[in-house]
């Protein structure tokens, strides 16, 4: 099993997926801990003064003003965890809650929040441990943080509340740990805030996010590239020298991409010569580097705040490096929310346009001699209709989903947090995105094979021909109509699992 280091040092996207998917052995560093401690004696000798500190001696919140006697402050802590527990909904995906609370651990490492070593500890404890506690969909507002989610997995390692452990099976968390050899935590000064204080669950959902359209940005290339070259498009206008008049690197790399990829096409030569009369192709096809391309940049941009954002310390209050406690707003989710908002904008975009090539294949009147909704027999058949429809009714959700969350704000905590950034709530909704984005790639890479096939004997280039055999192994050819939609499913499993875009890199290498 792969092993991740956790230090006081900022965790890779690699890092995180690595953990949260795959489910690679934490390990904190020996500086981690070293700075842990370090911290923690600042915290514990303000625990005496007289004077009071947030988070160590008060209460919390529009309830700050409460000074909190040394009797009751574990009980604090424990109150606060249990209060803070509060999701409802459906349960959330394992792997957003293991990246969540290994983000967490990244945070506590710092050394920046005062915690003690046992309680750090315990979380890279439950990770190895395969215990995923139970977070609910609803709870988080983005301000202070994910509260809520974050809270259901401190109660956990308090022992308490609802876990799954490594197979599934969802117990108490008392059960989890005893059966694990972990002890639960009794929170002491400062740590139940230290551990539900955080962009954690926002920002999880974004390094998965990203590591998930790097790929489907590429797989949609190779999309395009089937379309342009089964609708009888033209390659010329992908060339480097035209996409250099407008220098972005994204619409470049998608160019290069087409290049590749259209390269040796027997179907593409056919109609290169001088008797062609088609003068430009439809925007869909023309234009698909400078739309891709656009996404390429946005992803790049949310990758850029996605390693901030793990380069950070968020607490509040924090132990900073000179040993003061001080409060800020570094948990406000404004700056993740914003990019979350932003890939929603473009998954939608490109799901959008690759619904319009596929569209293209169906139309006799556009489709440049193929039959009419690639069907067979025509009117007996009705071939891939109805997998336009699916692709059109996932582009309009996709358009809803694009509506920015960050825009809104609801006030809480008796007014004293007014202004809130919604992260969570971007971040769900550009999951369901991307899953969205992955069927509509796929069906245009199902409709699009079937028109290569049609076109034969003309052959399709060796990059595009390597992912229609590969279909191939999952879905028959051309024929009568069949029960499409366990080859939708095939498809949509061919393009989530990264297969479409090995078998084209099989064949030309690594595309941008």
């Amino acid at each position: 099993m792969n092993e991740t280091f956790v230090g006081i040092g900022p965790l890779s996207l690699a890092d995180v997926v690595a953990v949260a998917r795959h489910g690679a052995h934490v390990t904190l560093t020996h500086e981690a801990l070293g700075e842990i401690s370090q911290s923690r004696k600042v915290v514990e000798n303000l625990a005496g003064d007289v004077v009071p500190h947030y988070g160590v001696s008060t209460g919390f919140g529009a309830l700050a003003t409460r000074h909190i006697p040394l009797e009751l402050r574990a009980q604090l802590q424990r109150s606060l965890v249990r209060s803070h527990a509060a999701g409802s909904g459906p349960e959330v995906e394992r792997e957003v809650v293991r990246a969540l609370m290994l983000l967490r651990l990244s945070t506590l490492a710092t050394g920046r929040t005062g915690v003690r070593p046992e309680t750090a500890q315990a979380y890279a404890a439950l990770l190895n441990a395969g215990i995923t506690p139970v977070v609910h969909e609803y709870g988080s507002l983005g301000c202070s943080g994910d509260l809520a989610p974050l809270a259901h997995c401190a109660l956990a390692v308090m022992g308490e509340g609802q876990v799954r452990d490594a197979q599934g099976e969802l117990m108490p968390a008392a059960e989890a740990l005893a059966a694990a050899g972990i002890a639960p935590v009794t929170l002491h000064e400062k740590e139940g805030l230290a551990l539900i204080n955080g962009t954690d669950g926002m920002l999880g959902m974004l390094v998965m996010a990203a590591h998930d359209l790097r790929m489907l940005l590429r797989t949609a290339d190779i999309a395009a590239a089937m379309s342009v070259e089964a609708q009888l498009g033209t390659d010329a206008v992908f060339a480097a020298d035209l996409q250099a008049l407008r220098p972005h690197p994204g619409q470049g790399a998608s160019a290069a991409n087409l290049r590749a990829l259209l390269d040796g096409s027997a179907i593409v030569a056919s109609h290169r010569g001088p008797d062609c009369t088609r003068v430009q192709d439809a925007y869909s096809l023309r234009c698909t580097p400078q739309v891709h391309g656009a996404a390429r940049d946005t992803l790049a941009h949310a990758e850029t705040v996605a390693g901030r954002e793990l380069a950070s310390a968020i607490d509040n209050p924090v132990v900073t490096p000179d040993g003061r406690v001080e409060s800020n707003g570094n948990f406000h989710g404004a700056p993740v929310a914003c990019v979350l908002d932003f890939l929603a904008i473009s998954v939608a975009d490109i799901a959008s346009v690759s619904e319009r090539r596929t569209d293209r294949f169906l139309d006799v009147a556009r489709n440049h001699g193929l039959n009419a909704f690639l069907a067979d027999d025509p009117g007996v058949d009705s071939g891939h209709m109805i997998a336009q429809y699916t692709q059109a009714g996932i582009v309009s959700e996709l358009k809803r989903l694009a509506a920015p969350a960050s825009v809104d704000s609801i006030p809480s905590s008796a007014m004293q947090e007014d202004h809130v950034s919604m992260g969570w709530a971007a971040a769900r909704k550009l999951r369901r995105a991307i899953d969205g984005l992955t069927r509509v790639v796929a069906v245009e890479i199902l409709t699009a094979a079937r028109a290569l096939d049609l076109r034969a004997p003309l052959t399709p280039a060796p990059a595009t021909a390597a992912v229609l055999a590969g279909l191939r192994r999952h879905v028959q050819g051309p024929g009568t109509d069949r029960y499409l939609a366990p080859e939708i499913e095939a498809a949509v499993q061919y393009v989530s699992a990264g297969h479409a875009l090995a078998d084209a890199e099989s064949v030309i290498g690594q595309l941008d």
